[in-house]
């Protein structure tokens, strides 16, 4: 059940010898048996069976999703904070793009070859992406516009507008489950989301580390109040320093960064957008260690 677990074996020593009550949450690392790390409620209690012998009441319940519900609960009411302010941070952001779009147009008559004008309508389509996605931020937010989408080749799409970021020193690692089917998405929204939280992992690695992405099915998931039988689990995971602790709490906020360059915009609007497919993005940092899960309803699978 608990494997060797170092923290359980300390408090039963430690009860024993005191004969004082022990009452409190512990973690159980992951065993053969439990792939996930869990959280427990656990109290000890010093029972004396007779004058000679001392013997211990152990008592347990696991508090592992019961913990997990009420922080996305924490996480939702976060985005909710946070919504009105991306609208009014995308009415600014929208000026500029007309512009950009009508430059990149220009200098298209002027390049002499096919092969240079792949660059610029690469610059109008994203152009023409940012602009619809900063008219869906500013709308009432309505119903995505979904289509049949391979969640992979999102990511692929993702992986490759960030290649020239990423650079020679940074790996992109991927785990995918190849039976994920296609599943019912706003392309454009997911591809603002994702490219948020990867273009996230790469600046934490700071040129140099592993980012991995994996997919899995997740079975009974609840996400606010919906219980919903299954879920595509997306993660975006790096070996960079990790996100530090005074932030953990509100990392999900407009304008909360550690970077003295950042805007703190990313990962509020990737919450959004997610939402709107009627999912959430969690996450769990330390050291070495900092996973984003992007996770979605399969609802509208095909």
């Amino acid at each position: 059940m608990f494997g060797d677990d170092e923290e359980l074996g300390d408090i039963l020593h430690r009860v024993l010898a005191s004969g004082d009550n022990y009452a409190n949450e512990i973690r159980l690392a992951p065993t053969e048996v439990y792939a996930e790390e869990r959280l427990l409620e656990c109290r000890v209690s010093a029972l004396q069976r007779n004058r000679s012998e001392d013997a211990l009441l152990i008592e347990m319940w696991d508090v592992t999703r019961r913990t997990r519900i009420s922080r996305e609960n924490a996480l939702l009411i976060q985005h909710g904070a946070g919504r009105q302010m991306i609208r009014q941070l995308a009415h600014e952001i929208k000026n500029p793009l007309g512009g950009l779009r009508g430059a990149a147009q220009l200098l298209e008559r002027q390049l002499a070859t096919d092969e240079l004008k792949e660059y610029t309508e690469v610059i109008i389509s994203e152009a023409d992406r940012l602009a619809a996605l900063v008219d869906t931020l500013l709308g009432p937010g309505g119903p995505p516009d979904k289509r049949s989408q391979n969640i992979h080749e999102v990511l692929e799409y993702v992986v490759r507008l960030l290649q020239p970021e990423l650079g020679a020193n940074i790996r992109v690692h991927r785990d995918y489950d190849a039976g994920l089917p296609q599943i019912n998405l706003d392309r454009d929204q997911m591809v603002q989301a994702f490219l948020n939280l990867i273009r996230n992992a790469a600046t934490a690695l700071d040129g140099r580390g592993l980012i991995t992405l994996r997919s899995r099915a997740a079975m009974n998931f609840t996400i606010g109040d919906v219980r919903h039988p299954v879920v595509a689990s997306i993660e975006i995971q790096d070996d960079g320093p990790g996100i530090v602790p005074e932030l953990q709490d509100s990392i999900f906020y407009p304008m909360v960064t550690s970077r003295p360059d950042g805007t703190g915009l990313g990962l509020p609007a990737a919450q959004e957008l997610i939402s709107r497919h009627g999912g959430l993005i969690e996450f769990d940092s330390r050291p070495g260690h900092t996973v984003f899960q992007v996770l979605i309803p399969f609802t509208d699978a095909t």
